[in-house]
């Protein structure tokens, strides 16, 4: 009896869930918002009035405007505030009428006293904004999928046939002779599978101009999924493999579908009828389990939540790959969180980098590592396997790198043994080809920002992979610097213009670079106190000897036995050139790998390199030069050190 009335309240719930479905299938499907997040206006104020009497202009031109309308307020003032209302070109009027009100009484709500604001309804968009919306960027944006398709389905064949229709309707919509530029179609793809697509541009934009954005809206659809979205201010795309939009006129069909509830009213009684529904709600269910993550996933990573979901890892499998992260795994500690090592059913030895709960700063760097690494593969760049985000705990989940962190075998007193000349010449060249990686050779242009001995892991070859990409920023392969607020890195291997001035570059890393190598020959660390005005820095001192010809003064005693004098020389004066104060007279780390591969390349010379807190004038003796560890915190781990870095205020 009992199994019973779980199945008639479940077959009950799927139901009344159906029929209130049908009763408010007019109401408008809310899709998605974009607010600005960063600027507001004061209430009572200026904008807030050219914003109320936009809204006022939108609502009373709803019935007259045919599903478009565009407006201006306060034009030629800073309180301007410009926006459009547009809905989807196969809904019938009332329909459109319908979601138009709902979405500009919403969309405040959604935005309170935003600058900018976008709602999207499967019918309808509104938006308005302070600014101007480029046509040819993809920012705003909102993309949203279903998830994977089956298994079973070729996506090779899937795609293409996707694609081709999704290239067939944009050349439609924006080749449209009429206001509307909006295009809908389908296309077959196996007996049992058809991909409906739909794109539209808003009425102002020339053929050309929405041609630009259905192709980079498109340019934003991820492959193989059930369906799709790109919402852009001036244009959208979405696919589906159902029936969404209306294929005849509006006029003729009024848009209405017969929808679930229907059959639910018609086909209620029937027993058989029941059993199904019972089965397809218990089947949905099921499913939603296996989906519980995605919320979270989502949440932390937006847009790019398509590209990582086949690098997610569930708790369950890191807790038992870590002996559920007992003592006896933990191998690091630091101001973002600790690291295990773990061992998965694979045999495949990770190192699992666990975010502290309460770092609020580690779920910027969360996201942000794992965006970039997973588009990046280089044999001096660590390997990302992948992530978890699961029950409020967010990791990062690296191959084990068995000799622990560079910073160990130069700095700590109690490390196990001391690399030869030939080991550090090695390291040093793996590392300028690791960042000749990030800055030239990949899809992306990237600066590390946080270089350093400390993120630099050995393996067991004791080959040299850069690591930590929690500070890293991309820019545009065609740009060279970028500037930001947030100056986020490590004392002591920071460039002046980025620590002072917050410019980044390819430069700043060439600087880190030069530091990282002065030190690795040196085998001293370049941060002294902060309050210390009585010692050179190590960059002071290399070079103070590089000027009086003692160059080798600088040199670690415990290999002084054994190098080559040519490479040391060669390698301090590229040091050297690396931290010259003007960005501009450092080298590019092309042209450093070039003259670490090639001897015969002849070097400039170096000028009085320059640093955060500027050179000083004490010389000092060279066994006095700070070989102390920093508060890193680092234990000697072999994934990244995740050391607490420093943030200089401006």
């Amino acid at each position: 009896m009992a199994t019973l009335a779980k199945l008639l309240s479940s077959i009950c719930v799927c139901v009344i869930v159906m029929l209130t479905t049908k009763a408010v299938e007019a109401t408008p499907t809310y899709t998605a918002t974009h607010c600005t997040n960063t600027t507001t206006y004061a209430p009572n104020s200026t904008f807030q009035t050219n914003l109320d009497i936009l809204l006022y202009y939108f609502s009373n031109n709803i019935s007259q405007s045919n599903g478009y309308f565009l407006g201006i307020t306060g034009f030629n003032s800073v309180n301007a505030v410009g926006g459009l209302f547009l809905c989807r070109g196969d809904v019938a009027t009332t329909v459109c009428n319908q979601c138009l009100t709902t979405a500009i009484k919403e969309i405040r709500q959604h935005c309170p006293n935003q600058t900018e604001a976008l709602i999207w309804y499967d019918e309808c968009l509104v938006h308005y904004t302070n600014r101007y919306f480029a046509v040819d960027k993809i920012d705003p944006r909102v993309n949203l999928n279903d998830g994977n398709i089956v298994s079973s389905v070729d996506l090779g064949r899937f795609n293409q046939s996707l694609h081709g229709l999704l290239n067939d309707l944009a050349t439609e919509a924006s080749g449209s002779s009429e206001s509307k530029k909006f295009a809908a179609g389908e296309v077959v793809v196996t007996e049992s599978m058809t991909v409906y697509g739909l794109m539209q541009c808003t009425n102002d934009l020339t053929n050309s101009e929405c041609g630009t954005c259905l192709k980079n809206a498109i340019g934003t659809i991820p492959n193989g999924k059930q369906g799709a979205r790109a919402l852009l201010p001036s244009c959208n795309v979405r696919y589906q493999l159902y029936p969404f939009f209306t294929s005849s006129s509006p006029s003729s069909s009024g848009g209405m579908k017969l929808g679930p509830g229907t059959i639910a009213v018609v086909v209620v009684v029937p027993i058989f009828f029941l059993i199904i529904l019972f089965l397809g709600c218990y089947y949905f269910k099921r499913r939603s389990k296996k989906k519980i993550l995605l919320p979270s996933i989502m949440e932390n990573f937006g847009d790019e939540f398509p590209t990582l979901e086949s690098l997610q890892f569930n708790l369950a499998t890191l807790e038992a790959a870590t002996n559920q992260f007992s003592l006896a795994n933990k191998i690091g500690s630091g101001g973002f969180g600790e690291v295990y090592k773990g061992v998965l059913l694979d045999s495949r030895q990770i190192a699992v980098k666990k975010l502290s709960k309460t770092s609020g700063q580690g779920t910027i760097e969360f996201k942000n590592e794992i965006v970039l690494i997973a588009k990046l593969q280089h044999r001096n760049l660590v390997t990302l396997y992948g992530f978890c985000s699961e029950e409020q705990e967010k990791m990062l989940v690296y191959e084990y790198v068995l000799n622990k962190s560079l910073d160990y075998f130069l700095f700590d007193p109690h490390k196990e043994r001391v690399l030869s000349w030939r080991e550090r010449y090695n390291i040093i060249g793996g590392i300028a080809r690791g960042i000749h990686y990030l800055h030239d050779q990949s899809r992306l242009k990237v600066i590390h920002r946080d270089l350093k001995p400390s993120n630099i892991l050995l393996d067991k070859n004791m080959n040299p992979k850069i690591s930590d990409f929690g500070m890293a920023k991309m820019i545009d392969i065609d740009e060279h610097q970028g500037n930001t607020k947030r100056i986020a890195g490590t004392y002591g291997y920071m460039s002046s213009e980025y620590a002072m001035h917050g410019h980044y570059s390819e430069k700043s890393d060439v600087f880190s670079f030069g530091v990282i190598i002065i030190e690795i020959i040196s085998a001293k660390r370049n941060a002294l106190s902060l309050h210390s005005l009585d010692f050179d820095d190590l960059l002071s001192y290399a070079w103070k000897n590089w000027r009086d010809e003692k160059s080798l003064e600088i040199l670690d005693s415990n290999i002084e036995k054994s190098y080559s004098y040519i490479e040391v020389i060669r390698c301090i004066q590229i040091g050297l050139l690396c931290v010259q104060q003007n960005p501009d007279d450092r080298p590019t780390m092309e042209r450093i790998v070039s003259y670490l591969s090639n001897v015969s390349v002849e070097l400039p010379l170096p000028q009085e390199p320059g640093g955060f807190m500027g050179n000083r004038t004490n010389q000092i003796p060279r066994d006095n030069i700070s070989d102390q560890r920093n508060n890193s915190n680092t234990t000697g781990s072999s994934v990244n050190d995740i050391t607490m870095n420093n943030s200089f205020p401006r």
